[in-house]
């Protein structure tokens, strides 16, 4: 059939694209026919891209490649490389092969063209899915709308700015919460601002909290806490939070400037700049200290020890 090389730095359209390909497969031969392996050994990995035609159709190989990127020497041998090469020129006709590598976005690194794998896998089908800059925010609510169309959704334009506002470009979300509002519309297709307020988590509000603790005005905070909690799970604002705490301590910690901070975490670099002005007189160890409390509090609830998720949540604000 065909072989693949996806790369870059949004998981979720790589992931997308191999639903699409697995949800062609027969999906009463699918325990055999979808495999996914993480960065097989040379001869595990010629005898996957030589595996021979199987009776029940086509077959769907995911082979996840970040560490034959991310060593530091050479994971193959010339010999090597040349027989994968082969293999892959010469793959059976009913595999489909993809080689995967997801980059991390806050790390903001490219992958290695230079690597002789990447010249071999380039050669096939290769693409490469990169994150939506956070600034262009017109192309990330056309995304939105093609996905909302998808779903049969019709979203009025102040409610695709309020969910770009909300969630950045974080195409997973948008996904999810996509799937929300068309639960909240049923029985019509229309998605109005309104609706997106009732379930999405500003981000507003989020920094409110946060910046409300680091005042030391927890009162406050725990009232905005309180708010939130009425259209929103606590974890899903717990994991919001830190989140946000984890981009803050980065912009702390980091020599960078505001424009490689921006691409680092996938913020639009007049809002770095805004953001580091308002954490100028807060601490890292304050920030290091809250998220390991919210990160205390999310594993005793996924663990089934709080007995009360709100008040757990609460806790670890004010602790």
């Amino acid at each position: 059939m065909a072989v693949y090389f996806y790369y870059g730095d949004e998981d979720y359209l790589i992931d997308s694209q191999i639903e699409t390909m697995r949800s062609k497969l027969n999906p009463d031969f699918l325990s055999m026919s979808y495999q996914v392996y993480d960065n097989p050994e040379y001869p595990d990995l010629i005898n996957i891209l030589r595996t021979p035609p199987m009776m029940f159709g086509d077959s769907l190989f995911i082979i996840n490649s970040n560490k034959y990127f991310s060593s530091q020497k050479t994971y193959f041998e010339d010999n090597e490389l040349a027989d994968i090469e082969d293999a892959l020129k010469n793959n059976p006709e009913a595999l489909n092969v993809v080689f995967v590598v997801k980059l991390d976005r806050e790390e903001g690194k490219k992958l290695d063209t230079r690597r002789k794998l990447y010249k071999i896998l380039s050669k096939f089908n290769c693409e490469e899915f990169q994150a939506f800059k956070t600034y262009k925010t017109d192309e990330i609510a056309n995304w939105v709308r093609k996905l909302a169309k998808k779903k049969d959704l019709i979203l009025k334009n102040d409610a695709v700015d309020l969910l770009v506002e909300y969630l950045g470009n974080n195409l997973r979300q948008f996904d999810v919460e996509l799937d929300k509002l068309k639960l909240m519309a049923y029985p019509e297709k229309t998605v109005t601002k309104n609706m997106v307020e009732d379930i999405s988590v500003s981000n507003q509000a989020l920094f409110n909290i946060t910046e409300l603790i680091m005042k030391n005005k927890k009162d406050k905070a725990l009232l905005e806490f309180k708010k939130l909690t009425d259209k929103q799970y606590p974890l899903k604002i717990l994991a919001a939070i830190q989140t946000m705490l984890r981009k803050w301590i980065l912009l702390k910690t980091s020599s960078a400037s505001p424009s490689e901070l921006s691409k680092i975490v996938g913020m639009h670099e007049y809002v770095v700049k805004q953001t580091l002005q308002k954490l100028k007189n807060t601490s890292t160890a304050d920030l290091v200290r809250l998220k390991q409390n919210l990160y205390s509090a999310e594993c005793k609830i996924k663990s089934g020890m709080a007995l009360d998720l709100i008040s757990e949540v609460e806790i670890a604000l004010i602790r």
